[in-house]
């Protein structure tokens, strides 16, 4: 399985927005999915003649049927015939990952880090005892190694973990390969492509009451919609009409029992897409977008100690940010703020707690 790096990603979605304020899903999964063939074209041809048999193979060369969602699409079954038969001739066959095909024949892509879920899916089912996942981090690290130095690599840590790292927008691996990985318990080794460092070993086994991340996610704006008009049908509608448009709002909520004043958090890879919804179709909403942070500090049980949360509320305060809420599970205690925050006080949290 192969993918180009993202910079090629982001120069086709930057050349697509200049072309169109809101391009087409269908045609964004044709032009994104450009990249990842000429990858695997580019490196077979090199294997071939360095001497190694290999063969290129697309998405739906692959196999790889997914749902109908364009920019994000579930792979539902895996006809593995053609990569059987070149691996039985003993080639290398180099899949494009991110990529499937519907049921229109259409080309779907997986969403941004969807290269994961093609390996662990593959991996899956070719009846794989593990599935490694190389990258240009050598492992899973306590907090984005390239931004702090103290960071700390991880030997071993759960699904369930690494789930709650991927969803809160950690870009180690993409949240459905863990899925994956986990439904059919297939260890995952997250590895180096550039040296050969032990990496992270992501599988079934859960470590309690100890913190394993801390997530710091900027991407993330702050919706707000507002109406004079209020009733229940409306606060259902609207979520159901950006539900609609595949947007997943996060911590849908009114504000107020007299008019419709509601609050939600979406990724800003949507915002485009909301924005067009709010001003075609809901037009009789006011709306404001605000840009902020989101700190997650993640490990099964960690809300059992006490001291953890203590110790991260004594270093928010220091930096005296605003807080728009706090969510507290069993495994994250998640802290959002009313706008973005510098990178000093994730690196001071992580500090008291490693």
């Amino acid at each position: 399985m192969f993918q180009p790096n993202g910079k090629t990603t982001d120069r086709l979605l930057r050349e697509a927005y200049e072309l169109s304020k809101v391009p087409s899903d269908r045609e964004l999964d044709v032009l994104l999915s450009s990249g990842e063939q000429i990858s695997i074209s580019k490196l077979s041809i090199l294997l071939n003649e360095l001497g190694y048999k290999s063969i290129s193979l697309t998405g739906w060369q692959s196999g790889i049927y997914t749902n109908n969602t364009n920019q994000n699409a579930v792979i539902e079954n895996i006809d593995t015939t053609r990569i059987d038969k070149e691996l039985h001739e003993r080639k290398i066959v180099i899949v494009a990952g991110f990529q499937g095909y519907n049921e229109k024949l259409d080309i779907t892509t997986l969403g941004r880090g969807g290269s994961d879920t093609t390996a662990v899916a593959i991996a899956a089912a070719l009846k794989a005892k593990h599935c490694y996942i190389f990258s240009d981090v050598d492992g899973v690290y306590t907090t984005d190694p390239n931004k702090f130095h103290n960071a700390k690599k991880l030997e071993t840590l759960s699904y369930y973990e690494m789930l709650e790292i991927a969803n809160e927008g950690a870009k180690v691996l993409h949240n459905r390969c863990i899925e994956i990985g986990e439904k059919f318990n297939i260890p995952i080794i997250t590895k180096s492509t550039f040296n050969n460092e032990s990496g992270s070993i992501i599988n079934d086994k859960i470590e309690n009451n100890v913190v394993k991340s801390i997530v710091k996610n900027d991407d993330i704006i702050l919706v707000k919609l507002q109406s004079n008009s209020y009733n229940e049908a409306l606060f259902v509608q609207v979520y159901d009409r950006i539900i609609k448009e595949n947007i997943l709002p996060i911590k849908y909520f009114n504000n107020s029992i007299d008019t419709f004043n509601v609050d939600f958090l979406v990724k800003s890879v949507d915002i485009n897409k909301l924005q067009r919804l709010l001003e075609n179709d809901l037009k009789e909403l006011d709306y404001k977008f605000k840009e902020i942070s989101r700190i997650s500090i993640i490990g099964c049980g960690i809300t059992n100690d006490n001291t953890i949360l203590d110790r991260i509320m004594t270093v928010v305060k220091e930096f005296e940010t605003d807080i728009f809420c706090i969510e507290i599970t069993n495994a994250k205690i998640i802290v959002t703020f009313y706008d973005v925050v510098e990178n000093d006080l994730l690196e001071k949290i992580h500090n008291c707690l490693f």
